[in-house]
């Protein structure tokens, strides 16, 4: 199955670890370096140009993926479980 988390971007739902708020997750210093981290080595993408809510973790071919989405963890998850 796959999952429309804005910005024309699919993904297989069976590729997704985990979907983050993004307000709550930044406060923590770890979570911030994560999400650089992701940024400088090419390992995430930015699906809209839209004010980012939420981040989702994934795992294509054997490598972590982050993607930043407009959408709010509430409507990514009312999708997955519509």
């Amino acid at each position: 199955m796959y999952l429309d988390i804005g910005g024309e971007t699919l993904l297989r739902t069976e590729n997704i670890l985990g979907i983050f708020d993004l307000d709550n997750t930044t406060v923590n210093k770890a979570t911030r370096e994560y999400l650089s981290d992701a940024e400088k080595t090419g390992f995430s993408k930015t699906v809209s140009y839209d004010l980012p809510k939420s981040f989702l973790v994934t795992v294509e071919n054997n490598d972590w993926f982050v993607y930043i989405s407009p959408l709010s963890t509430a409507t990514i998850l009312k999708r997955l479980n519509g």
